[in-house]
């Protein structure tokens, strides 16, 4: 699922994925799988972890491995963030975060404009490589596009800063929530 719904987006994306790995990085504590008759349709995990925000650590569930098979992109499923909410308001966490390429902006940006979530501008995010080189540092500092949906506090108690410290790798590919998406939801 993954290599197919990444690979479209550029080979450095599908190639965490490539071979045996079915993951890569940190393993998320829940994962919101959607089937239809043609097998998984839509994929998220999330992961409740401590990110410093500026000067503020902060509990956050970091949502990841977003995916929609690319058949199915256009219909709506992107809303599917809204079936996290009860999970989300069970782990009692403020704040769910989400790092995502500049290129899905326009996603985001609908998934964001009716309050769902807000995209924080001029933010990098600075993560653990998942795996160690000698001749590599040990972390990346990316320019993404950073989303946050309110959950347990208001937007505006996000603290400040230009820097997102995940203290880990980014969430990559166990607990399993799944369920068939309804057709209606489908198109």
């Amino acid at each position: 699922f993954f290599r197919k719904t990444y690979g479209p987006t550029g080979t450095f994306n599908a190639r965490p994925f490539e071979g045996g790995h079915s993951w890569a990085g940190a393993r998320p504590e829940f994962r919101v799988i959607g089937y239809d008759a043609h097998g998984v349709a839509a994929h998220m995990g999330l992961l409740r972890r401590f990110i410093r925000v500026g000067d503020a650590d902060l509990l956050v569930a970091e949502l990841g491995l977003w995916g929609v098979r690319p058949d199915l992109e256009g219909l709506g499923l992107n809303h599917s963030i809204r079936v996290m909410y009860p999970v989300l308001q069970q782990l009692g966490v403020p704040f769910a975060f989400g790092a995502v390429r500049h290129a899905l902006y326009k996603l985001v940006g609908r998934l964001c404009r009716n309050g769902l979530g807000t995209i924080v501008a001029g933010v990098r995010v600075r993560s653990t490589l998942s795996d160690v080189y000698l001749n590599l540092p040990p972390t990346r500092t990316e320019d993404v596009l950073v989303v946050v949906f309110p959950i347990g506090r208001p937007m505006s108690e996000w603290p400040s800063g230009t820097l997102i410290e995940r203290n880990g790798p980014e969430l990559r590919n166990s607990l399993t929530i799944s369920g068939q998406c309804p057709e209606a939801a489908l198109g």
